[in-house]
């Protein structure tokens, strides 16, 4: 076999990784998790690997390279940079990953998945998988099936149609940005009749997909993208009366499905009225402008928005935010103004792109098809719209932190800078020996450092899941989180749960509790030294240190963590339990209290009856 096939069948292999990469995420949930998100580093890894073969295949290889790839090299190089420089490394490594990951899917599919069969091979995937997901969404709204593979929904999800994804808004998210691209496809494009009938088909279904995740961020981003569709369309000549026509045909059908659907009705009118929104987004921003401001340019540090969250945590707020539900909040807290700065500037660069290529396909559209129909008009166009279309949603919610969504949007955003080439000759450079070295350089430091980050993580994954299913000794449990431990020493969050465990064989009180005590202190203090802002391990050391009677040294501990975070119910109970300890039963009280108000629960509750038990006892003893 020649070079020539050998080189067409790596082509090949890096569309069917990348397909397949396209189509795992948002099936795996969003690969939200560590062990999914492996599929996708193995996978983008064997796309490095056919890209280097290709490199050395092609004889006079060309690299393209526009501007908005300098862009996307300055962010890898900040991230590369942030990650050396972050308090909690482990956050900041698997932050550091996904970068990794988007940035070599990005320039392979822009090197490699160029031509337009290849082009129209992946729009298509895409189309027919948001068709598959809206269908179920659609299902899950109407019949209330609250099971997503072997995972159960959470309750608040069941009345909403979410798909594969968890959460119903990252599914609205991941429909909205390819329903322009089948829009244009069904208008703009240059296929037979039969397919765009089923595009258009297809259309309506997505629209109804995106309708029952009863998402307000995703119907506002669909609705404004629409608009800038439908404007756009109105001043091309070749597509006003196609435009209007399927313009009708979505109001009429976007209007029959808000009459009948009562769910969709009651959200509406919580648009009108201000003081029934749900408005715990708004303190996630507070809350984001506040870590923000402790280092407006660099941030806190990539991922560590929810551990520094607690510190300014409202009381309202009990559960583990996770994310801003902002993306440029988040990117701010956690990138600085440094990190949303080059990303502002990728974006921009991209657009500026497309306006180059707009002019071109206009100049250029074929009088002999009457310049109506064009398959790259239609992928350009529908393209820069869904992008916008995530661009307009992350206002309201994290989209761009849900791997799927971020990589369909460097995919659409690779696609459609791709068509730059024809605009312009500018950005093509021809590799020659030096440069395939350089590339390859680069290629296998990604290769080396992916390959290795894999395997660790594969192997601590492996371990902690086998730890997560031993229910019936607390001892063999430990082993197994200490074997995970060994693998990967900088997750702090396994270190917790290995001195938990030691705590619980310590507080059975059998003999040789203190040295089960001294042991758990130990792993607490290297969770505090891994991640010095959870408030847990600070929390769990002052409590062991109590429970061995060295109160004076417990109580530096509890301080930390009521620094850490001031109105979290969890912290506020353990600081009673301290109190009870040392006697001070009346302190307790108010802090068992408070716990109460903030988050009803047991524990608080036994300690309160106990209190007032002891309180009674000392004033009858008066």
């Amino acid at each position: 076999m020649d070079r020539e096939k050998w080189d067409h069948w790596c082509e090949r292999g890096i569309l069917g990784l990348v397909l397949f990469v396209l189509v795992f995420g948002p099936l795996a949930y969003g690969a939200v998790r560590i062990q999914e998100f492996i599929v996708l580093q193995t996978l983008t890894f064997g796309v490095i690997f056919l890209w280097m073969l290709r490199l050395w295949l092609n004889p006079r290889p060309v690299l393209f390279c526009p501007p908005v790839c300098w862009a996307a090299l300055a962010f890898v190089g900040y991230a590369i940079y942030r990650h050396h420089t972050a308090p909690i490394e482990y956050l900041a490594r698997l932050e550091l990953i996904k970068v990794l990951v988007y940035a070599f899917l990005f320039f392979a599919i822009l090197n490699n998945l160029n031509r337009p069969e290849t082009i129209q091979i992946i729009v298509f995937t895409l189309i027919a998988l948001a068709f598959a997901l809206s269908v179920f969404a659609v299902i899950q709204f109407f019949t209330r099936y609250d099971i997503i593979w072997n995972m159960i929904k959470p309750p608040g999800y069941v009345m909403r149609g979410s798909g594969t994804f968890i959460n119903p808004n990252h599914l609205a998210g991941f429909v909205e940005m390819i329903l322009p691209l089948a829009l244009a496809c069904a208008l703009m494009g240059r296929f037979k009749h039969t397919t765009k009938i089923i595009i258009g088909y297809a259309v309506l279904v997505l629209l109804f997909g995106i309708a029952v995740t009863l998402s307000r961020g995703g119907w506002i981003a669909t609705i404004l993208m629409l608009l800038v569709f439908f404007t756009a369309l109105l001043f091309q000549r070749n597509y006003r009366v196609h435009s209007l026509v399927a313009l009708s045909v979505l109001l009429v059908f976007g209007g029959f499905i808000a009459a009948k659907t009562s769910q969709i009705q009651t959200r509406f009118k919580r648009f009108a009225t201000a003081d029934k929104i749900d408005n715990d987004r708004f303190l996630y921003w507070d809350a984001a402008k506040q870590i923000w401001h402790e280092d407006i340019w660099l941030g806190a540090g990539p991922g560590h928005y929810d551990f520094r969250f607690r510190q300014y945590r409202p009381e309202k707020l009990q559960d583990i935010p996770q994310y801003v539900h902002n993306d440029y909040l988040n990117t701010l807290a956690d990138w600085g103004l440094a990190g949303l700065g080059i990303i502002t500037v990728f974006v921009a660069l991209f657009y500026a792109g497309i306006f180059k290529t707009w002019r071109f396909l206009r100049r250029n559209s074929s009088d002999s098809n009457g310049g109506k129909k064009s398959n790259r008009t239609a992928v350009v166009f529908g393209g820069a719209l869904g992008v916008l279309a995530i661009l307009f949603h992350s206002v309201l919610d994290f989209n761009m932190q849900i791997p799927a969504n971020a990589i369909l949007v460097i995919t659409l955003i690779a696609l459609v800078t791709a068509y730059l080439r024809f605009a312009t000759e500018s950005f093509g450079f021809k590799l020659n020996v030096v440069g395939k070295i350089f590339l390859t350089l680069i290629g296998m430091a990604g290769l080396i450092y992916l390959g290795q980050q894999t395997a660790r993580l594969t192997r601590e994954q492996i371990w902690l899941q086998r730890a997560d299913q031993e229910e019936t000794s607390v001892q063999r449990q430990t082993k197994l989180f200490e074997k995970a431990f060994a693998i990967e020493p900088k997750n702090f969050e396994t270190a917790y749960r290995i001195g938990e465990n030691f705590r619980a064989q310590s507080w059975d009180g059998s003999s040789g509790y203190e040295a089960f005590a001294q042991e758990a202190i130990q792993w607490f203090q290297r969770s505090i030294a891994l991640n010095p802002y959870n408030s847990y391990s600070q929390l769990s050391c002052g409590m062991c240190l109590d429970w061995l009677g060295k109160t004076n040294e417990a109580a530096r501990y509890f301080e930390r963590a009521q620094q850490l975070d001031p109105n979290g119910y969890f912290n506020v109970e353990r600081q009673g339990w301290h109190l009870f300890q040392l006697g001070d039963y009346a302190g307790a009280k108010k802090y068992f209290e408070r716990a109460e108000r903030l988050q009803p629960n047991a524990f608080s509750e036994s300690f309160l009856d106990m209190i007032e038990q002891k309180l009674s006892e000392s004033n009858e003893s008066k």
